[in-house]
């Protein structure tokens, strides 16, 4: 077991704990845990005294220098031109080091704001489980979770963190008077407030009413091509007369692949012959040769077997997306699926996605999602 740590914007640690694998024939594999998720990295290299740990799916590695007990280094996003300090040790095994007893217990719901007073600002729910001094959870917001997050309450402070090996998150909050105030901090380069209270009644906006056709707009395409060149349209044949869902997404976004193991097991389970789903991905990659190459990259490690075509490179800002869909009044998260008839009516937009950490509510979206799915399969 080792610990590990990347520094964020004002220079706190965030941590995370990862688990060192030989094999039998002395190849190397770690296991990257957060709270119930465990992320197997079977792309590590050595060479002298020289690693690189390049996390599944994503482009985000891990480059340093090693030694029996340590690792020092960067965790590197070449396509952003982003590095963060990175360092483990070995042996290891608590996530916040120094902590102290709890002096509260973070169970439950919590109604959460975060960039309150700017344009920035959303709200969250904070749903959080703890034990003795550890505390499990996430957050949910109306476009996606926060993932899976673990850490601990020491005295009067809440602190949790995440590593997925595309995003790095930490909050750090204090707690008085039945409130939570923290930072949000991501990777080095972000960080913003929030605010929570204990509110086991607060909903957040409903998932299908963000994100709609635009007046004037009766129905959705778009024309964009594969990684042949080929344009592939909702005109084509291959989509005519069945129920077609347009993920909108990218391969650098940890939701959006929550969502795609989804759909792969969705489509494993049922076989639907009357049902085609399509990606449309918005890629960061600066050249339409990279970005292609981060989608098969996906492709293969999640062996897909529904296309993903090229809609954007060299940006994933939103307000560019939008301009590539006009038929939408906006692009609020990636990822974003467009429920289609076998008419081609758009039957419903949903935004976001709420996955497994978020426990009960994804068990809920299961259910909703395959009754409804069953119900336009079955007009």
């Amino acid at each position: 077991m080792w610990r590990a740590q990347l520094k964020t914007k004002n220079g706190d640690a965030l941590p995370f704990n990862f688990r060192v694998i030989k094999s039998e024939t002395d190849s190397i594999s770690l296991e990257i845990l957060n709270a119930e998720e465990v992320i197997t990295v079977d792309e590590v290299e050595i060479i002298g005294d020289s690693i690189r740990i390049q996390p599944p799916i994503f482009e985000g590695y891990i480059a340093g220098i090693f030694t029996e007990n340590s690792i020092n280094g960067k965790f590197i996003k070449e396509s952003l031109d982003r590095a963060v300090t990175f360092s483990a040790k070995y042996g290891e095994k608590q996530r916040f080091l120094n902590t102290s007893p709890a002096n509260f217990d973070v169970s439950g719901s919590w109604e959460t704001v975060f960039s309150d007073s700017t344009k920035s600002r959303y709200e969250a729910k904070g749903i959080f489980e703890q034990t003795g001094s550890k505390v499990t959870g996430t957050f949910e917001t109306p476009t996606g979770d926060y993932r899976f997050l673990e850490g601990v309450v020491a005295g009067d402070s809440l602190k949790l963190s995440a590593f997925d090996g595309a995003h790095a998150f930490l909050f750090l909050a204090s707690y008085k008077d039945r409130i939570l105030d923290g930072v949000f901090y991501s990777d080095n380069h972000f960080e913003e407030p929030f605010r929570a209270k204990r509110n086991d009644n607060f909903t957040l906006p409903d998932a299908d009413s963000l994100t709609f056709l635009k007046d004037g707009y009766d129905e959705f395409n778009f024309a964009f091509p594969d990684k042949e060149g080929r344009m592939v349209s909702l005109k084509d044949e291959k989509f005519k007369n069945k129920v077609v869902l347009v993920q909108i997404m990218g391969s650098w976004c940890p939701n959006c692949l929550d969502e795609t193991k989804f759909y792969m097991d969705y489509l494993s389970n049922e076989h639907p012959k009357d049902l085609e789903i399509v990606a449309l991905a918005f890629e960061y990659a600066k050249t339409q040769e990279s970005a292609f190459k981060s989608l098969e990259r996906l492709k293969k490690r999640m062996e897909l077997s529904y296309p993903i075509l090229l809609a954007q490179y060299g940006t994933s800002n939103k307000v560019e997306a939008q301009k590539k869909l006009p038929m939408l009044n906006h692009v609020l998260s990636y990822p974003t699926t467009i429920h289609i008839d076998k008419k081609g009516e758009v039957r419903k937009i949903h935004t976001g996605f709420n996955g497994p950490a978020t426990g009960e509510k994804f068990r809920e979206f299961k259910k909703e999602f395959q009754e409804f799915t069953e119900a336009l399969r079955n007009e």
